[in-house]
């Protein structure tokens, strides 16, 4: 699912109109049609607006599943070793 198909999922799942969105994203309605649209990509302050108002994270509002890590991140002592 597109992120504009996700949007418009979540939207019309919670019975709201676009204006409603938009108020609560803080874009005028035309731009959040313009999400919904597949036409523009809101900003980071916008997707955290958004993520907000339907009370998820921003990665379940974009679609995204973090992939676990294999292998541990280095201690700082490993990484400034390196650097010198």
């Amino acid at each position: 699912m597109t992120f504009s198909e996700h949007l418009l999922t979540l939207r019309t799942k919670n019975g709201l109109l676009q204006k409603d969105v938009a108020k609560a994203a803080g874009v005028v309605v035309r731009v959040y049609q313009r999400y919904e649209y597949g036409e523009r990509e809101p900003g980071l302050s916008t997707l955290v607006a958004l993520a907000d108002f339907y009370g998820i994270s921003v990665d379940e509002l974009i679609g995204h599943t973090p992939r676990p890590r294999t292998r541990p991140f280095p201690r700082a002592e490993e990484t400034e070793n390196n650097e010198q």
